[in-house]
């Protein structure tokens, strides 16, 4: 019974059906099966496999958007249930993600976070058109250990070198690993503009945090 309810939160969050992955989850903690388990092995999988079919160029990012989407709901019912049972979360780091200063672009970052969380890190996003100043404030805040940087567009990935200056100046460089993304971004701008790393796509956004931070699986 454990291993079919499962299956079947997982495929819900592939189908990106939030309603049935709403109902699935409180059956599974009626079931009494450890939420945790349910979000490694229902949520976080049908998610990891999804971007690897959209890797393949065999799904779309509306299928990845809807299925982040699903997901989040179940990570919210289990997660309160994990707390109820007084129990709490263990993440392997944490991230504060955003798109730059002058960018509204949102689905892109909004994949890569859902990536990072489901792989185990807890992520705060800090949304569109970030400052450089608001960058800052919320290393200060929330003392992460990486800090992404998304734009999409030529004139708007100024901003990520213009960022990372303000970090220095900050004095938080040497607090937290910052990579970069985004459509017009390559690896030599990412060293070019000092920073830790850069990432193609949402999928090896994960490898490259887990190797910044020094995390095996």
């Amino acid at each position: 019974m454990k291993e079919e309810l499962l299956g079947k939160l997982k495929d819900a969050v592939i189908n990106g059906d939030p309603e049935e992955v709403s109902k699935l989850c409180r059956r599974v903690i009626e079931a009494g099966i450890d939420p945790m388990e349910a979000i490694e092995k229902a949520l976080v999988a049908a998610i990891l496999e999804l971007g690897d079919t959209w890797v393949r160029g065999e799904a779309f990012i509306a299928d990845l958007v809807a299925a982040a989407d699903a997901m989040k709901t179940g990570i919210s019912i289990l997660k309160g249930e994990i707390v109820k049972r007084g129990g709490s979360i263990k993440y392997r780091g944490r991230a504060i993600i955003g798109t730059v200063e002058g960018d509204i672009h949102d689905i892109g970052k909004s994949i890569v976070a859902t990536l990072w969380e489901a792989s185990g890190f807890e992520v705060i996003d800090l949304g569109v058109d970030v400052s450089p100043q608001r960058f800052i404030e919320a290393i200060k805040q929330y003392n992460p250990d990486i800090v992404g940087m998304s734009a999409l567009m030529t004139t708007t990935m100024l901003k990520q070198k213009e960022t990372i200056e303000a970090i220095k100046q900050a004095g938080l460089r040497d607090k937290v690993k910052i990579v970069i993304g985004g459509a017009p971004t390559t690896e030599e701008w990412a060293r070019e503009i000092g920073a830790d790393g850069w990432a193609p796509d949402a999928i090896s956004s994960v490898e490259l945090i887990k190797r910044l931070l020094g995390i095996r699986d």
